[in-house]
């Protein structure tokens, strides 16, 4: 049966020496995460974690964050990553919606947790995740640690669940979407045969780890056996220094994020020519940047990645190729890619009946790393789904070549004299002025 643990078995037997994560001055080997991890199981089911338990983890990124993925699964648990933006009654919120036992917590957040104990009767350990003088109230990570010994993996696997991964609830209250041991292991494979990443390849894990998509790149690079530099948080110049020093090859951003770095003014301080992939999401790549950024990456093969935590994440992908601004596939880098190996995609009306090439409706993704639902949540479940399609809630159409465009949230659209407007076909058209650097396009009801 496949499970997440599955890659740490094979990292550690084939990859034992290979350095696995650097995170500041500190590196482990895929031996010594795997070990730790054997060791970090051995002391969640001591302090008492039960099969099938959620444990939240609140942290930012981390080299303890990986392990902590691998190793709540490792003991039979279900890893519930806390987005760290989060207001403390949010924190509370997602904390009591999963029902969490255990709740791990790194330094910028043990005042926020102290401060809502009293509100969490659910938790029944608080456990410290940094390297200073222990909290009050808190078990210590790396002291127990020390302490424990290995356990043998717990053997969840297939449709058991791996993790809750809550939305970001744009459209009310978050909700945690369920993803299993299976569809994690598929869409991880999806991601990497998509973006044909290897086990030579140095990952630069910016995103935050409590979104999917974040978790996904760390997760791929125990997969490979591959090394992962963690950031804590985005920041141009040390992402630029750590790809220097480090002489890393694939670098993850969301389209803004790859502006800011391209243009940064000292950008050119830095020799990044080992980047040799570069994934980006959340939206398009604007004509300029591409350009800029392939100024300055020359050797990198870009990758659009399309998704949502419901999807697997990766839902589809936009190959180098079309990453063309003349040439038979000019067109194409409008798009989201292509479907990811496996799954499939659809353009459905509201009754759920599959549209036409070229005509706008709402996208629709099937496979086996969609996530099976929502954590306790039938009904909002049942409405996301047309037979055996996800409804993803994003607006867009499929051209003749199988090639998806995205037109804008589905809610977002915009009712003008009849006619449906999206706001991002608004933003791609403001976009074209070179006196704009960034615009947001929002609808408002006038009488």
């Amino acid at each position: 049966m496949l499970s997440l643990s599955i890659f740490l078995h094979r990292a550690a037997r084939n990859r034992a020496d290979t350095t696995a994560t650097i995170c500041g001055d500190r590196r482990r080997s895929w031996g010594d995460v795997a070990h730790r991890v054997r060791k970090a199981a051995s002391l969640l089911q001591g302090i008492g974690l039960r099969e099938g338990q959620r444990v939240a983890i609140l942290s930012p990124n981390s080299d303890s964050y990986l392990e902590c993925l691998f190793s709540v699964n490792w003991a039979g648990g279900v890893i519930v990553p806390i987005n760290t933006r989060l207001a403390p009654p949010e924190i509370q919120y997602w904390l009591e919606d999963s029902g969490s036992s255990l709740l791990l917590v790194a330094d910028p957040f043990v005042e926020t947790v102290q401060a809502l104990r009293a509100n969490l009767p659910n938790i029944e350990k608080f456990v410290y995740l940094g390297e200073g003088e222990t909290p009050e109230g808190f078990l210590n990570y790396e002291v127990m640690l020390e302490a424990a010994r290995e356990t043998d993996d717990a053997g969840r696997s297939g449709a058991d669940l791996a993790a809750l991964f809550y939305t970001g609830g744009t459209t009310g209250r978050s909700k945690g979407v369920m993803i299993t041991h299976e569809g994690m292991f598929i869409n991880v494979l999806q991601w990497i045969t998509a973006v044909g990443v290897t086990e030579e390849d140095r990952f630069l894990v910016i995103p935050p780890m409590f979104h999917a998509a974040g978790g996904e790149n760390a997760i791929a690079a125990a997969a490979l056996g591959a090394t992962a530099c963690i950031m804590p948080a985005f920041d141009v110049e040390t992402g630029l220094r750590l790809i220097e020093q480090e002489q890393l090859t694939k670098l993850p951003l969301v389209a803004t994020m790859l502006d800011m770095m391209v243009n940064h003014p000292a950008v050119e301080n830095y020799d990044v020519s080992s980047i040799r992939r570069i994934t980006y999401g959340a939206s398009p790549l604007h004509e300029r940047i591409l350009r800029r950024a392939l100024e300055v990456f020359p050797d990198a093969s870009f990758y659009q990645v399309f998704g949502q935590t419901e999807g697997g994440p990766t839902v589809s992908v936009l190959a180098p190729r079309y990453h063309a601004t003349e040439g038979p596939f000019a067109g194409k880098m409008k798009s989201a890619g292509q479907v990811v190996l496996g799954s499939q995609l659809a353009i459905l009306d509201e009754a759920g009946r599959e549209l036409p090439v070229g005509e706008i409706g709402e996208i629709a993704v099937q496979g086996p790393g969609v996530s099976p639902g929502y954590w306790n949540l039938d009904e909002v479940t049942r409405a996301s789904r047309s037979g055996p399609w996800l409804r993803t809630g994003d607006g867009g159409y499929l051209d003749e070549d199988g090639f998806l465009y995205i037109s804008d949230r589905i809610k977002d659209m915009i009712i003008s004299g009849g006619e449906n407007v999206y706001p991002a076909e608004v933003e791609a058209v403001l976009m074209r002025r070179k006196e704009i650097v960034e615009c947001a396009v929002v609808g408002t009801v006038s009488y």
